[in-house]
């Protein structure tokens, strides 16, 4: 896979954008980072996220994933390189998600 197949849409200092950021570390892909600024929503995020219109992205192949849970598991999923993100039992991987949700909600917010 080409290094520019995988973009990343975020800014810098946001606590969402850093989770898929670090789920492809962990999985040791290459990916391009554009940073958005706060303010005014660049014509790129509007196209990609038109019905929410925030970070982070992940593009894929032209294609865009949006929310940071989304992102983390559409990458533990497609790519088999490096450890798993997230557990393989169904059950271990509803309490990770519970307690990614809660943290979102309540820390988060």
């Amino acid at each position: 896979m080409a290094e520019n197949d995988l973009k990343i849409l975020g800014a810098w200092p946001s606590p969402y954008v850093m989770r898929p950021r670090i789920a492809l570390n962990i999985k040791s892909l290459g990916y391009d980072f554009l940073e958005e600024q706060f303010g005014p929503k660049s014509d790129r995020l509007l196209k990609s996220n038109p019905v929410y219109k925030k970070i982070p992205v992940l593009i894929h192949d032209g294609k865009p994933i949006c929310e940071s849970l989304i992102i983390v598991q559409y990458i533990d999923e497609n790519w088999n390189s490096g450890p798993s993100i997230l557990p393989s039992d169904p059950y271990d991987r509803a309490i990770a998600r519970f307690w990614a949700t809660y943290i979102d909600d309540k820390v988060c917010a």
